[in-house]
């Protein structure tokens, strides 16, 4: 039987993510299409991150997922859902398109040279997501280079905080080739459980990068005009923030680098009262 992507399925939900999903703060009539969007992109990660899955394979799942996005088969349901439930909206299926990009290059290209081949790789695998949310909401398309930089942001943390397991379960590395050997640092370091001198540096210097990035996104949330939405951003800015101040000091590979329900509920509320308050 020919393998389809609910066989692939990692089991993962919204509520499973580093970052709020699709929250109660919405307001309903774009949770619909914020969910469907979610479960796409979930499935085609799914595709991606399969240990059993041969690249062919992959490869071949993410054009049945295009197709049904172009209305050429109804073969995957997210897909089929996702282009159904914006058929009559604005929103285009550039985003998805634009994610399907980013998961065929999980496949196929697993170094990256630079900084700016990783952020090329951020336009595909995270700008989308922060693109399509402004689209689905209606807000004004100014605002993509600033929700740009805070996607990207988020991206990079994920790729600091998950360096270890990228590089054990796939052979991923997103950390960019020309830091690690700017720092003495190499990619078989990331095979020990503790980082070597010369990668903390190198991950202190992505770091401080993507601090940059977060400074890109400064006043992102007070500039958005559904005031929901503008809580979630102010939510996720805060939460990544703080993440970083983290990474500063925690090694990724000896120590798990993320919120305790708690702390993202103490932070979550922070944030959100201020953008209420205070309107950013």
């Amino acid at each position: 039987m020919t393998a389809v992507a609910a066989d692939l399925a990692s089991g993962k939900g919204h509520k499973d993510e580093n970052f709020p999903v699709g929250s109660f703060v919405l307001r309903a009539s774009v949770r619909a299409p914020v969910m469907a969007f979610y479960r796409f992109a979930r499935a085609a990660d799914d595709v991606s991150d399969s240990p059993t899955a041969s690249p062919n394979t992959k490869l071949r799942l993410f054009d049945v997922m295009r197709a049904t996005l172009d209305g050429r088969n109804n073969a995957d349901l997210n897909a089929q859902q996702l282009r159904d439930i914006l058929a009559n909206t604005p929103v285009p299926l550039t985003h998805a398109h634009d994610l399907l990009t980013a998961f065929e290059r999980d496949v196929t290209k697993l170094r990256y040279d630079d900084w700016d081949d990783l952020i090329d790789y951020c336009r595909y695998s995270a700008m989308p997501v922060g693109r399509f949310m402004l689209d689905v909401h209606g807000e004004a398309r100014t605002l993509w280079p600033q929700s740009d930089a805070l996607c990207a942001a988020l991206q990079i943390i994920n790729h600091v905080q998950d360096c270890g397991e990228d590089r054990a379960a796939l052979d991923r590395v997103y950390l960019p080739q020309d830091i690690l050997a700017a720092y003495g640092a190499r990619v078989e370091d990331l095979n020990a459980n503790h980082a070597s001198a010369a990668l903390r540096t190198a991950l202190g210097d992505i770091v401080t990068r993507t601090s940059k990035l977060m400074d890109e996104a400064n006043g992102f949330s007070a500039e958005i005009k559904d005031w929901r939405l503008g809580v979630e951003v102010a939510v996720i800015d805060a939460l990544a923030r703080d993440l970083l101040r983290l990474l500063r000091t925690r090694d990724p590979l000896s120590k798990t680098v993320h919120h305790s329900k708690a702390t993202t509920a103490r932070i979550a509320l922070f944030a959100a009262t201020g953008r209420l308050v205070r309107g950013r």
